[in-house]
């Protein structure tokens, strides 16, 4: 951490495994403390435990908080002020292509009731701590958007289930509302900034070990002839998002991501998304059936 810039406090969903223990880490060796916000408090204590051996000086909290669970998301927003000043919040946490469709304590489908509703009312809950200290949130995307599309009647519905297919919805979900949150928070004239950031391709099997990281996922075999070429371990994945944290010169309504070949590795740089991801009209429709869904409102909708 420079001298210029001052240590701040982030809050990483999903801070004991993958791209979130990364983010976590990498954000403490620069100097910040780190709310490591998981399920599992003996998964957060071995991050933790790892963190620190790798940053011996590293200033680590832990928040519970089941993204799955809203009943548990209000809990921990609630129990999150009493950690002091809050400067960003990356929204990290989320499942990935499960195999067969589960859902949320609440009934919504797992990977879009996890990635994007989860963090949409977590965001809301935490927004006033936020305002305090002019913030910024971070969304976590991916290329899947790419390939993505929702309905335009109910964003939600799911139809013929597809574990990949409904994760690129999930992430699509996460990137409409991390743009549309931007332009909402500058209407508003709030100082919180929203920024969305994606990790490129990256892999557990080309990332460096930690002994409190479950061991890596089978990557799918596709992926194999060319990981080294194409794709990055999760470990520089993090890049993106503890720049879109911490960086300064960070804008809101950005995307960060890497700044290589199609954006599946590289330096962390600012990134074209796809239009669909800008559609301000699906933005709203799934902004509202978000507030349906979760229960909870943003207090700026009223001032926009």
């Amino acid at each position: 951490m420079s001298a210029e810039q001052p240590r701040k406090t982030v809050v990483v969903t999903g801070a004991s495994a993958g791209l979130g223990y990364f983010a976590a880490e990498q954000l403490a060796a620069a100097g910040h403390r780190v709310v490591l916000a998981t399920r599992s408090p003996e998964r957060a204590t071995a991050a933790a435990d790892s963190i620190r051996r790798h940053v011996p000086d590293a200033a680590l909290e832990h928040l519970h908080v089941d993204l799955a669970d809203l009943d548990v998301v209000r809990t921990a927003a609630a129990a999150l002020g009493a950690l002091g000043p809050i400067d960003a919040v990356v929204n990290n946490a989320g499942v990935v292509g499960s195999r067969t469709e589960r859902f949320t304590a609440q009934g919504t489908e797992l990977q879009v009731g996890t990635n994007h509703l989860g963090h949409f009312a977590f965001t809301a809950l935490v927004l006033p701590l936020l305002e305090e200290t002019a913030g910024r949130v971070v969304h976590l995307g991916s290329i899947a958007h790419r390939w993505a599309s929702l309905d335009p009647s109910d964003p939600f519905r799911v139809g013929h289930y597809s574990g990949y297919r409904q994760y690129a919805r999930s992430k699509l979900a996460v990137m409409l509302f991390g743009f549309e949150l931007a332009e909402r928070l500058a209407d508003a004239g709030s100082p919180v900034s929203s920024v969305v950031a994606h990790p490129g391709l990256s892999l557990d099997s080309l990332a460096p070990s930690r002994p409190a990281i479950a061991p890596a996922r089978t990557e799918p075999a596709w992926t194999r002839p060319g990981q080294r070429l194409y794709a990055q371990g999760k470990d520089a994945g993090a890049h993106p998002l503890v720049h879109a944290a911490v960086g300064d010169d960070v804008r809101s309504g950005q995307y960060w991501g890497p700044g290589g070949f199609m954006q599946l590795r590289g330096p962390a740089a600012v990134v074209p998304a796809e239009p669909r991801a800008h559609d301000r009209g699906a933005a709203a429709r799934l902004w509202q059936a978000s507030e349906r869904a979760s229960g909870v409102a943003f207090a700026l909708d009223a001032l926009v």
